[in-house]
């Protein structure tokens, strides 16, 4: 019998042959082959797997298979068993957005590129994995495309920071120093970046930073640690607030920042010192810009320069009412904002109204008094507003004894009107106050316009930072973002990838979505590791322009960029076949895909059914999970669409729940896996219409290695790590060819 590699890898059979010490003549015997070959050795007659495909088959099935890009270029036995056995690849990651697309947005798809020459040279078509998902994005760079826009610092508005002085020159440059003791040491090996705002009473040169490991046990003696790291120096310290910037590798574990400025006599201030490890956003100072007015974690050396928290500006920046008008109208009762008194007023009494305003042009504006409920109105006069914060103060005597309303007329001022530190008075008591930093705005009422800042974060203050892009703008800026990427990956695959999943994993599996279906993916239903590690979309894009949006961009940049066979789109998706909910997120797929057609626009080709199942001994729940990848057949059938098995691998569960790896694994347990292959790809043909069959793509070429991200050391594969068929080839040929 000829053994082969494509059963059982290379052999050696060594003849044993013992000589007698009697009458020196050789004993021959023969060794019985060991079941386990026996038991393998029909494998050798199944032909390649493209060739069992039912006859009866849609004509355009594609048998796939998934694996890295780079396996498949390097042109090794991966690359053969794909052009031997298959028509199509998936690649694994090489087409996501993570791998295509850096933290800085950078966009590279030379491993995309070669991927498809390689294809092309080896006759295979290739199946595009995937262009819109949650997973494998680049969060921080998708987060700042939508982060807050930096606004102007108003130059009134206070800022706290730190002061050091030096109480008179010394001799050497460490003889003067600020220190701060980190809440946690930095590593050793690692890239770190130190930025901080330094300005001086008067300008010198000789300020250096010296980040040291306090705690070492390597002392010298004088008692300071050895291991300190000299950054040097970054030119003159001005009178102006300018930023200095250290970048270093860490030569020891540093606990402690050092900056030294000996030889200066007079006062130096540090302010927004950020220090953060290379590739991690958390800033590792503690209050960093002195917002909270203390000194925790500051200190000095032994020449004990002294430290204080010192402030510039004023606190009248702080929030306020805004009030904007865009467009100038008739009179000036056209635009009004009013507070609303919880009780009317007393006729005849005197009132006063006290305020800091500003506008952002100068402005007489005029006040009404008014009723709630009709009739009631007065006018008492108005005060002027300039451009620069000014207290005013208005006197008003009530005619009526309805008033209850305050009102700014502004209908004939286009711009805006900031008001804080607000008073009314009766003259006896305050009846109200604010000064906005509750971001309260209860009271206040607006007719014809107006904006405050508010809970909800409408408007912006005078030293507000940055201000948030509203939900629209969000949409605007990842829309073009999403557009971008998908060109640019049309323009790398050059019309040669026919068909894509378009959006991978959108149904979340839980919720309601009002209708009693699933609701979609989002970060508000994720944990908090997803939520912070994923960029869900679809929670900017909105739950229906989400895939209308991407089917879009997809149709018009495929078309653009070479695309002449018609483009075939699927919604690809895991647990459709799930039995503990009786296969209600496939209907639930179903049910979305209507709402994403129903714009009469958006056409959706086809759904792929991932299918990472497995194989179960206790014999209840293996019939369990049959009869509902029946039904989940049958639900797709009734869609009409096309449809794909996308992502076909098998692992085994034994009776006590435990998933078995492969070193464990029992010939009966490998052969019931191989009937459930076979039940699976049968049923296919079977039930989905031969016009819908897409194909089927096995996902894992060989069992999985035991360091393996995916189903790691367990049985996945067709083949076994050495190339080898397994029972489950057979299983899965048997299917296609319907036996």
């Amino acid at each position: 019998m000829k053994y082969t590699k494509n059963i059982l890898g290379t052999m050696l059979l060594t003849a044993v042959v013992t000589a007698s010490c009697v009458d020196d003549k050789p004993l021959a015997f023969e060794v019985e082959k060991p079941a386990s070959i026996a038991g393998m050795e029909y494998l050798n007659d199944y032909d390649v797997l493209k060739n069992y495909v039912s006859s009866s088959a849609n004509p355009d099935f594609k048998l796939g298979i998934a694996l890295a890009a780079s396996d498949y270029i390097a042109g090794g036995q991966v690359t053969q068993l794909a052009n031997s056995n298959f028509v199509e690849m998936t690649a694994g990651n090489a087409m996501k957005y993570a791998s295509c697309v850096n933290d800085a947005g950078e966009m590279n798809f030379d491993a995309v590129e070669n991927f498809v020459t390689a294809a092309k040279a080896g006759g295979l078509t290739i199946y595009g994995h995937t262009l819109a998902w949650h997973s494998q994005q680049r969060p921080k760079y998708l987060n700042k495309l939508i982060a807050p826009i930096p606004l102007p610092i108003d130059p009134n508005a206070k800022n706290s920071f730190i002061e050091y002085n030096t109480n008179g020159a010394g001799e050497n440059i460490w003889d003067k120093q600020a220190t701060y003791m980190l809440p946690v040491a930095l590593e050793q090996g690692v890239n770190y970046t130190f930025k901080v705002d330094i300005k001086a009473s008067e300008e010198f040169e000789g300020l250096e930073f010296w980040p040291i490991w306090s705690a070492s046990p390597n002392k010298d003696q004088w008692g300071g640690s050895k291991d300190v790291q000299y950054l040097g120096a970054k030119g003159a310290i001005g009178t102006d607030w300018a930023t200095y910037e250290w970048n270093f590798t860490t030569q020891f574990t540093l606990d402690k920042l050092q900056i030294v400025f000996g030889k200066f006599g007079g006062k130096v201030y540090f302010d927004n010192l950020v220090l953060v490890k290379d590739g991690a956003d958390d800033n590792l100072i503690d209050n960093g810009d002195f917002a909270e007015e203390t000194t925790n974690g500051w200190g000095n050396n032994w020449n004990g320069p002294s430290f204080q928290i010192v402030s510039e500006g004023n606190d009248n920046a702080g929030f306020c009412l805004k009030m904007t008008n865009n467009e100038k109208k008739n009179n000036n009762w056209d635009s009004q904002v009013w507070y609303q008194f919880d009780k009317p007023l007393t006729e005849g009494n005197s009132y006063t109204f006290t305020a800091k305003v500003k506008a952002t042009d100068s402005y007489n504006c005029t006040i009404f008094m008014q009723s709630s409920t009709g009739g009631a109105q007065g006018y008492p006069g108005g005060f002027n507003i300039g451009t620069e914060w000014t207290d005013v103060s208005f006197t008003f005597t009530p005619e009526h004894n309805q008033v209850d309303k305050f009102t700014f007329n502004f209908g004939d001022f286009v711009g805006t009107i900031y008001v804080d530190n607000v008073i009314f008075s009766d003259g006896t008591s305050d009846m109200y106050v604010s000064n906005f930093e509750n971001q309260s705005i209860e009271g206040w009422i607006s007719w014809n316009g107006y904006q405050a800042l508010s809970a909800e974060g409408e408007g912006y203050s005078s030293n507000q930072t940055s201000i948030e892009l509203t939900p629209q703008e969000k949409k605007e800026v990842l829309t073009a973002a999403m557009n971008n990427w998908i060109e640019g990956m049309m323009k790398a695959t050059d019309g040669y990838v026919t068909t894509w999943d378009v959006v991978n994993e959108a149904i979340s599996g839980g919720g309601d979505d009002g209708e009693g279906f699933y609701t979609l993916q989002s970060a508000s239903n994720a944990s908090a590791d997803d939520a912070k590690n994923n960029f869900y979309w679809q929670d900017y894009l909105g739950n229906e322009d989400y895939v209308r949006i991407v089917v879009a961009a997809a149709r018009k940049y495929y078309a653009e960029n070479g695309g002449t066979a018609p483009l075939k789109l699927f919604i690809n998706d895991y647990n459709l076949e799930s039995d503990w909910d009786d296969n209600k997120k496939v209907r639930s797929l179903v049910h979305w895909i209507k709402k994403w057609e129903a714009d009469n626009v958006t056409k959706i080709d086809g759904i792929g059914t991932q299918m990472h199942v497995s194989c179960y001994a206790n014999e209840a729940t293996q019939k369990s999970k049959e009869e509902h990848v029946v039904k989940m057949f049958e639900i797709l059938a009734e869609s009409g669409k096309l449809v794909k098995i996308s992502e076909l691998d098998m692992g085994y569960v034994d009776e006590n729940g435990n998933n078995v790896k492969t070193e464990n694994m029992t010939e009966a347990q490998h052969k019931a896996m191989a009937e459930y292959y076979k039940f699976i790809v049968k049923k296919y043909f079977e039930i989905i219409p031969a016009a819908q069959q897409y194909g089927i793509t096995q996902w894992c070429i060989t069992d999985a290695p035991s360091d393996s991200g995916w189903r790691g050391g367990e049985p996945v594969g067709l083949w076994d790590s050495n190339y080898s068929r397994k029972h489950t080839y057979a299983g899965f040929a048997d299917g296609l060819a319907g036996k």
